[in-house]
């Protein structure tokens, strides 16, 4: 694997230049804030698309927007104490080719090379570390936020510690995070792979809490193929490898998880094994993928989706959703899929619960005494006439004490959303940090405007002034 190594001597090698630059930024952002004089919602212009479901009618896409672009630089990497310090527009990409110099990486690594980290704080992501570190988030140790007013509030565990966590899962309604420092965890260059294969749900089950209590691998994650056949993908660091597979063109990972017992991949090339797809990668023809291989990956999938929205399907969107789902409920859920949803392959990814987050309410946090969730993802389910999968998913997710990203297309009425997200902490950190609603409230923007419907005043969410 080549790394750059110009960017990583630079970032080590002059802090300073860095942090100067870093706060020049930062007061340009915070005097933009401070000397608005409009009313209407704002956004924010980054240099790489989101990473949630492209939708046709968004108005985000006319608003004004704060452009953050610049926030790009890795300020430091400390090998020493383990943590790195980056502005928010850094991708994952970045963050690993620079800290792999030093035998590190982050703890969480999403899926997708062009995942910022500060997309990361805001949307909750987690990957196949999380069954012993839960999400990205939980391995965050400081963030620096700039309010809609211009001030710049430092939060972590002890300074500011309700804002710290409710920042996690907020989506940029509470203001504009402007940098973050987050942990690091030793790597070895390869990922041996071993899959595990099993018939029925309750023995892939099984496994699952096997190794979650054993904390024998480095990696977990899996994918569910049919009821009768599960496999689940075990990671473990290695110093040597005898070959290593790479699935950057030709070959996709996804497709080579039912037919192989064992793999080797760098650890970089493992971070970023779904980067083309997690459950089907296009082209699916081996001419297409000799011609269009290289191309087609997250990044020019999402930014395609994005230029090109009005071509966007108005009614019955394919469903892209990642719910979670608590552990001991599993089998419960699968039955309901296989019976309703029967749509294969579904991501499986342990989770583990590193605390009652404050975003979720303390009612719904009483119904789950579980310590690990299944993340069970479902990428392209073509929807049916008359039927909103959407919302059955919400449904059913209901019945079991589950919840479910809201990176997707969101159909709750404002009271059941505030049922489960909470409200209270919610409105707390809203007065402090945006009280005139300049970001939209997290219902407004996850649910009405995302899907183009017209923006109201909450009833029931944070009240605005």
């Amino acid at each position: 694997m080549h790394l750059e190594s110009a960017p990583a001597e630079r970032w080590l090698e002059e802090p300073s230049t860095h942090d100067a630059l870093h706060t020049v930024k930062r007061q340009r952002i915070a005097r933009q804030l401070r000397e608005r004089k409009s009313t209407r919602p704002l956004s924010l212009k980054k240099k790489t698309p989101p990473h949630q479901v492209p939708k046709r009618d968004d108005p985000r896409r006319t608003d004004e927007k704060i452009d953050l672009s610049d926030l790009d630089q890795i300020l430091e990497i400390d090998p020493i104490g383990r943590t790195c310090t980056a502005e928010p527009a850094v991708t994952f990409d970045e963050v690993v080719r620079a800290t792999m110099r030093y035998g590190l990486v982050p703890v969480i690594v999403p899926e997708h090379k062009t995942i910022t980290l500060g997309g990361s704080v805001a949307g909750c992501s987690i990957e196949s570390m999380s069954f012993k570190y839960g999400g990205f988030h939980d391995t965050c140790l400081e963030y620096e936020l700039i309010t809609a007013k211009g001030v710049v509030l430092r939060c972590s565990p002890t300074e500011n510690p309700l804002v710290f966590q409710m920042l996690h899962g907020s989506f940029g309604t509470l203001g504009i995070l402007s940098k973050l420092k987050f942990k690091l965890v030793p790597a070895a260059p390869y990922v041996h792979v071993t899959y595990e294969t099993y018939a029925t749900l309750e023995a892939f089950h099984q496994a699952i809490w096997r190794h979650f209590t054993a904390q024998d691998a480095d990696y977990l994650d899996g994918q569910i193929f049919s009821p009768t056949k599960h496999v689940l993908c075990v990671g473990r660091f290695t110093e040597r490898a005898p070959y290593t597979s790479r699935y950057d063109w030709l070959k996709a990972y996804c497709e080579s998880i039912p037919q192989r017992a064992a793999d080797y991949l760098t650890t970089y090339d493992y971070l970023f094994r779904y980067n083309r797809g997690v459950t089907r990668v296009k082209p699916r023809s081996l001419v297409g993928r000799a011609l269009f291989g290289k191309l087609v990956h997250s990044d020019s999938v999402l930014r395609t989706a994005d230029r090109f929205h009005r071509f966007l399907p108005k009614k019955n969107p394919s469903v892209i959703v990642d719910v979670f789902v608590p552990f001991s409920r599993t089998a419960e859920f699968m039955d309901w899929y296989h019976r309703e949803m029967h749509f294969y392959p579904v991501w499986c990814v342990p989770y583990r619960r590193m605390r009652n987050y404050e975003w979720l309410t303390p009612r719904w946090w009483a119904g789950v005494k579980d310590p690990l969730f299944l993340d069970l993802a479902v990428y392209g389910m073509k929807q049916q006439p008359g039927r909103n999968l959407y919302k059955e998913f919400e449904d059913e997710l209901r019945e079991i004490n589950g919840t479910k990203t809201l990176i997707s297309y969101n159909y709750y009425d404002e009271q059941t959303f505030w049922s489960i997200w909470n409200r209270e902490t919610y409105q707390a950190v809203k007065q402090l940090t945006d009280p005139n609603n300049l970001f939209r409230d997290l219902y407004t923007k996850t649910c009405r405007a995302a899907l183009g419907l017209k923006e109201q005043r909450p009833s029931s969410g944070p009240t605005v002034h």
